[in-house]
């Protein structure tokens, strides 16, 4: 369409099911960027990958397996880790904190 009004019905249809595509596909590409949840976990993983191969490339065989089963563990059910090193972060900030006082 070159941006006119539409001269006909058929015209009009056409620019309203092309306008609906690209709407479609604005508000999906937005709804990706706004799921935090999926992008954390997809960084989550990506993160662990990565740890996995350096521990595999440095260590023996047996202590990789180990490293590669905590790693799924972590991804089954990452919120207990992450809570633990949260409230670990915590401790040492307030361990520091009375030192300093």
């Amino acid at each position: 369409m070159s941006g006119d009004f539409p001269k006909n019905a058929e015209e009009a249809r056409l620019d309203r099911d092309a306008t609906r595509e690209e709407l479609t596909e604005t508000l999906e590409a937005l709804g990706q960027k706004l799921d935090v949840k999926t992008r954390v976990k997809e960084n989550v993983d990506e993160k662990l990958d990565e740890a996995t191969a350096k521990v595999a490339d440095v260590t023996n065989e047996q202590t990789a397996v180990r490293f590669r089963h905590g790693a799924d563990v972590v991804r089954s059910n990452p919120l207990p880790v992450f809570a633990g090193v949260l409230a670990l972060v915590i401790l040492i900030r307030l361990i520091l904190r009375r030192r300093n006082s």
